[in-house]
């Protein structure tokens, strides 16, 4: 009897260890927990640093951006959209430029008599005070009465708004900037990127002038008039005729004409020439 229970009892034992020593299934459970992880993190989205554009394409985006803005002032104020967009380019670095970045100052507006929030930045001097802005917008609005309300710009709003050269050099002229080549400048950015183009949104486009239809006879008369009288408008025989002092029968004559019809641009004989006296005598 004893040997039957202590042979049980071993046993017991044995079946006790044995499913102690069974971890097999949560081991599978946490290997496919953490391949589960890791493909997760491989196919979320990477957020991918700032790609650096070229100049061109970041005076493209600042057009695309801020070009409605600068007709709006145009339309409110008077200064040319394509002088107002080449200054916030050259002046912003076409907004991607350190006081444009810190202040939304696109045109480098320094202090004066501003009473606003203002910056400090390295220009002419070290350490400038310029304003500084909420917004673009209002960095453009500011432009246009900065210009609009100081005298010594009071000649630029005399230039025709299609006239961007003159604004240009006029700005220079004025004291906006120090840089003798400002005028080229933004001259340059204008034609380059057709600037201009929102002029002619806000003023309707030019009408371009007709070729003149007389062009060619003018070129006429010149070879022709020491030999005949080119016909124009409101011409007669009788008016010609009066004109080089002969007879209407005469000019009809001299240019075999059946009856007293002309056109414009026709050349008649006014004189005989020598070969052909003989026909005449």
């Amino acid at each position: 009897m004893v040997a039957f229970l202590f042979s049980c009892g071993g046993n017991k034992k044995a079946i006790s260890t044995s499913r102690a020593k069974k971890p097999t299934p949560r081991q599978t459970s946490v290997t496919k927990v953490e391949r589960t992880t890791t493909e997760r993190t491989i196919k979320e989205p990477v957020k991918k640093p700032r790609t650096a554009l070229s100049y061109k394409e970041r005076v493209q985006q600042y057009i695309f951006e801020f070009s409605a803005i600068a007709k709006d002032e145009m339309r409110t104020y008077g200064i040319p959209a394509s002088i107002t967009l080449a200054q916030g380019i050259l002046e912003s670095g076409a907004g991607y430029g350190e006081l444009t970045s810190k202040a939304k100052n696109h045109f480098g507006i320094k202090c004066h008599d501003w009473e606003g929030a203002r910056v400090y930045h390295d220009d002419d001097r070290s350490q400038e005070c310029f304003r500084k802005y909420d917004r673009a917008k209002e960095s453009f609005r500011d432009h246009s009465l900065f210009l609009k309300n100081r005298k010594r710009y009071a000649r630029l709003f005399t230039f025709n708004q299609r006239d961007y050269k003159s604004w240009a050099r006029g700005l220079r002229e004025a004291g906006y900037a120090t840089d003798k080549k400002y005028p080229e400048k933004l001259i340059s950015i204008i034609e380059r990127y057709q600037l201009d183009e929102f002029d002619n949104d806000v003023l309707g486009r030019k009408k371009q002038k007709k070729p003149k239809k007389n062009k060619e006879i003018t070129v006429v008369t010149s070879i022709t008039s020491s030999n005949g009288h080119l016909v124009q408008k409101g011409d007669t025989l009788y008016s010609i005729s009066r004109k080089y002092k002969i007879s209407v029968q005469e000019l009809k004559t001299y240019n075999n004409l059946a009856d007293n019809n002309i056109k414009v641009g026709q050349v008649l004989k006014v004189t005989v020439s020598d070969n052909d006296e003989e026909d005449f005598n």
